[in-house]
């Protein structure tokens, strides 16, 4: 039976004169009907949001207490969750519901932050002519936070971005994506019961060309939080004049394989991480450079291990690997391969696709130019490349205009060091893949990979501002 749902506005649940349907990535069955918004919605929706900012006390240890209940409520209901996930994603149940224990993290982390939002002693007293007077900086919330999230965790990317904004006494106004917007609803429902204030979260599903303009445009939101793409990303920088922004944008994951490294560990480790959930994730492992001494034995085990994963049903526990987001993205990444193809990339595994269904998918031959390896192709696909020096790998994997996360596998020290400080990422991984996070962790890009951190620590600095205060005490 389809679930119906409506947004949530001011505490309170809304229809709206229209509806989208959402569906079961895998069966295409409908999976729920969700009010979709107007600009009608979204005008209360952050009007909202600036009032309640503005007109309601929501002290730090309030915060705490609401973002801890979430915290409980999430492993309460964690097998519903993670069942919605599954479905309105398509993501393998059991990494479904390994991100419900990861976004309940991120909201008690969150809540634990809340009590500890400090500022700063400033010594000015040591300036001639200020012995008189005493100096301390103290962070306030920005107000308005403007939060439009991506399909592939959502609920632990939503958590990300509303639990440290709420946390930092921030309201918030969410726009889930369309295709998974139902995790968002339920994240609400969680946020109602555990007694929030009204206005402090409002969710409103509909296309980015409304709900995503609109608030993009409307001065009373005061900082953007955004998943997704480079040209979005770029799109809401040139049009959100001097607000502040948070953005986590495309990558393409590099990967080094050194000559010195446990090569049947690091095979294992990157085909684990290169195609769960079917290389749908930010991280996920793109480009893999595998040194010449070592490239024969590292690509039979990775193949190998590639050939271990379950590829199917994403609602049995065995599954691996399940249906990408849409048919339309299964297709995108098929011609990607067959374009390489037909420039010189060799398929040594994988290649074929079944509706939203991508085999996992190895190529080797392959060169910069190519957009399997110099753009996200955002699908279980890899590339391996040989190198046999390590400062031109480097700069090879520095020609890339992504840099959020990246990694190599070495048992030398000083060629991982070297390689951490050279190569030009937000986050590097020594003996990992680059599909390493954790919840607590900094985690932003380089280039055209983002600007900001998230983390909760990280992303209550981004939306709080800081306010010098100083006293004369003459």
């Amino acid at each position: 039976m389809t679930k119906e749902y409506q947004l949530y506005m001011n505490g309170e649940w809304t229809s709206s004169s229209e509806t989208v349907d959402v569906y079961d990535k895998y069966s295409k069955d409908v999976h729920a009907t969700i009010s979709k918004a107007g600009e009608e919605e979204v005008e209360r929706a952050i009007t909202s949001a600036y009032e309640a900012f503005h007109n309601t006390d929501f002290p730090p240890y309030e915060r705490y207490k609401v973002l801890h209940r979430v915290s409980e409520l999430l492993q309460e209901k964690k097998e519903e969750l993670a069942q919605i996930i599954t479905a309105e994603a398509g993501k393998p149940i059991k990494q479904a519901r390994t991100e419900i224990d990861r976004a309940t993290q991120t909201f008690e982390l969150s809540a634990e932050e809340a009590k500890r939002i400090t500022g700063e002693g400033v010594p000015v007293e040591a300036a001639p002519g200020s012995e008189n007077r005493l100096a301390f900086t103290i962070r306030v919330p920005v107000g308005v936070v403007g939060a439009i999230s991506p399909f592939n965790f959502p609920v632990n990317l939503v958590a990300h971005k509303i639990a440290p904004a709420i946390a930092a006494g921030n309201s918030v106004v969410l726009k889930p994506a369309s295709r998974t917007p139902v995790s968002s609803l339920k994240l609400a429902e969680l946020f109602h019961e555990a007694g929030l204030p009204k206005g402090f979260l409002n969710v409103v599903v509909g296309s980015g060309s409304v709900v995503g303009n609109q608030m993009m445009q409307d001065e009373r939101v005061n900082l953007y939080t955004f998943t997704g793409s480079a040209e979005v990303g770029l799109k809401l920088k040139q049009n959100t004049g001097l607000n502040k922004l948070v953005l986590e944008l495309g990558n393409n994951s590099p990967v080094i394989i050194d000559k010195y490294a446990d090569v049947k560990k690091a095979a294992e480790t990157t085909a684990q991480k290169a195609f769960a959930y079917a290389g749908q994730v930010c991280i996920s492992v793109q480009r893999m450079y595998v040194h010449e001494e070592v490239m024969n034995e590292f690509k039979e085990h990775f193949i190998e291990a590639t050939k271990s994963l379950v590829v199917g049903n994403p609602y049995d526990d065995k599954t691996d690997v399940g249906p990408m987001i849409s048919e339309e993205e299964a297709k995108r990444a098929e011609e990607w391969i067959s374009e390489a193809k037909e420039a010189g990339a060799t398929i040594v595994h994988g290649g074929t696709r079944n509706g939203a269904q991508f085999e996992p998918t190895i190529l080797t031959d392959v060169d910069q130019s190519m957009k399997v390896v110099c753009e996200e192709i955002f699908a279980p696909v890899v590339t391996m490349m040989t190198f046999n020096d390590l400062d031109r790998v480097i700069d090879e994997v520095n020609q890339s205009n992504y840099g959020l996360q990246g990694g190599i596998f070495t048992k030398d020290l000083n060629r991982a060091y070297k390689a951490a400080r050279k190569v030009e990422v937000g986050g590097f991984m020594i003996n990992d893949a680059s599909q390493y996070r954790v919840d607590l962790m900094p985690y932003g890009g380089v280039k055209n990979s983002g600007w900001g951190k998230e983390g909760p620590k990280y992303s209550i600095e981004e939306m709080t501002e800081e306010r010098l205060v100083v006293m004369n005490l003459e």
